[in-house]
């Protein structure tokens, strides 16, 4: 089978293509044939070392997939050869197959497609647990999203959406800003051009948002905060700017508001009854039509380095899928 993988720490182009073995399950385990494979921009921080957590390598970098199951290991019993799965892996998502423990796979939706089911789970689990289960975000509350045209944002406009709020989002071109409108934005705010602080002021009619969702980080991020509302909390889900920010404390207290940390690969680590709650939420949302996953491109596995390439040059709007 060939597998995309990473053999020294570098950018997207460093990557090779490579011919494997095929992958045997052992007890308890799951060989998945993939057949979609959700690209993130952690991904591009994983195979330069810059994430919070580093593989040892070489490894294949790719986390969330969805597949059929080609072989089980013993005692597994929930899933047997032939079934349609989605699962999130720690790596090995960017390859011809994967083996994954029998607890990280969920059944497949009858009528899913392979590329909408590998785009649910990091983006969507992400501001799921972010707007639903940090924030709490209530109907008739208001929520910005900053980087709002990308994977995470645009699940956290859906979200909060079905949940009944109003949501501002906020993004760099205009272009970026009608995809989020088609999602459900309220408003928008384009801050390449505007000044970001008054346009949030106007478009809150001075009271601020409720909830401020922030994956991108950098300068926009003491702008947003000056504006949040009276007990506004602040979602610090990511830095895909690059810039790790630094806030003045006296702004919380001004505001009697609260920073909230958002690391949902912890989460799912240390509470996966509620991880897979919200999942199950999410997939019932996907078949109300409430949710509905972007796929803005498709990469097969020989273009993988491209496909990060467009995820770090912020070329991507919504997902992009490798299709092996």
């Amino acid at each position: 089978m060939k597998a995309v993988v990473c053999k020294a720490w570098g950018l997207p182009d460093s990557l090779e293509v490579q011919e494997l073995p095929d992958l045997v399950a052992g007890p308890g385990q799951v060989v998945i044939d993939v057949k979609a494979a959700g690209v993130n921009f952690p991904d591009v921080l994983i195979i330069q070392g810059k994430y919070q957590v580093k593989p040892a390598l070489p490894f294949t970098p790719g986390n969330e997939l969805s597949g059929v199951v080609r072989a089980v290991g013993d005692g597994v019993t929930s899933v047997k050869a032939g079934d349609q799965v989605i699962a999130f892996v720690a790596q090995g998502a960017f390859a011809q197959q994967v083996v994954a423990p029998e607890q990280a796979l969920m059944p497949m939706p009858a009528g899913m497609d392979f590329a909408t089911a590998a785009a649910i789970t990091l983006t969507y689990g992400t501001s799921h647990h972010a707007v639903v289960d940090r924030a709490a975000l209530k109907a008739g509350e208001t929520m910005l999203v900053l980087g709002a045209a990308g994977g995470v944002g645009l699940a956290a406009i859906e979200i909060g959406k079905a949940l009944g709020a109003r949501v501002i989002a906020a993004a760099s071109t205009d272009d970026k800003l009608a995809v989020c409108r088609a999602h459900g934005a309220d408003a928008t705010i384009n801050y390449s051009s505007e000044d970001l602080r008054e346009a949030i002021k106007a478009a809150t009619g001075g009271k601020g948002p409720d909830v401020i969702y922030d994956p991108v980080g950098g300068a926009y991020t003491e702008a947003a905060f000056r504006a949040i509302g009276w007990r506004g909390r602040y979602l610090v889900v990511g830095f895909a700017n690059g810039e790790i920010p630094k806030l003045p404390l006296n702004l919380m207290l001004l505001k009697g508001a609260s920073l909230v940390g958002v690391f949902w690969g912890e989460y799912v680590k240390r509470e996966p009854k509620a991880n897979l709650a919200g999942m199950r939420q999410l997939l019932g949302w996907l078949a109300e039509g409430k949710i509905k996953p972007r796929i803005s491109g498709r990469y097969a596995l020989a273009d993988t380095a491209q496909a990060l390439n467009d995820m770090a040059a912020r070329k991507v709007t919504g997902k992009v899928v490798i299709v092996p």
